[in-house]
């Protein structure tokens, strides 16, 4: 009994610690590591390989960015180039950016944006941060930039999806019965505008 408890624990330990390596490998030979793949206003997406693969810090006058070549570094990046915009907090995860105790339409400090759920009193526009929650094989969250809003859509653009995602993705979004504005990903979480 001893000897397959533990038999089973250096699987499932093994397993684990294979799993987390294989998410920093690059699978995808049609792209390097730092590789200019997309952009939004002349703020470029870079390519990341494996959706753990950390470069390094990157930081403008002494703001922190992020890291090299994740999600948060390209919206944090965007935020400074395009608007100007120092976040309050600049450390954190992608999940971290929406703050569940936050009502919806008011002021998030650590971020000094205003944030709305999903569902929220508004629609999203362009230029707008979309925070997505951790799933079971990505803990830390998703952040991506609002790119494009259609009557019935809301393109995004986004750094580190994945080696084979697209720097761009498409959700639905649909005005609910009682007035509010949904986009139709259980993972997002609402967005945050300057």
């Amino acid at each position: 009994m001893v000897k397959k408890t533990i038999l089973t624990l250096s699987i499932v330990f093994l397993s684990y610690f294979s799993y987390k390596g294989l998410k920093r490998v690059n699978f995808n030979s049609n792209f390097e590591v730092g590789q200019r793949i997309d952009s939004l206003n002349n703020v470029i997406v870079f390519y990341n390989g494996g959706v753990d693969n950390i470069v390094q810090r990157n930081t403008k006058d002494g703001y922190n960015l992020g890291y090299e070549y994740q999600c948060v570094e390209f919206v944090k990046r965007y935020y400074y180039e395009y608007y100007h915009h120092k976040m309050p907090d600049s450390y954190g995860h992608a999940k971290s950016f929406f703050d569940k105790n936050i009502a919806d339409g008011k002021i998030n400090k650590t971020r000094n944006l205003t944030q709305f759920s999903n569902p929220g009193i508004s629609k999203p526009k362009k230029g707008d941060i979309i925070v997505m929650g951790s799933t079971i094989l990505n803990s830390y969250g998703h952040v991506a930039i609002v790119s494009k809003v259609t009557a019935n859509t809301v393109e995004i653009i986004q750094q580190n999806p994945g080696p084979y995602s697209s720097s761009r993705d498409t959700f639905e979004l649909i005005k609910t019965t009682d007035g509010n504005w949904e986009l139709k990903n259980k993972r997002i979480l609402g967005w945050l505008r300057k």
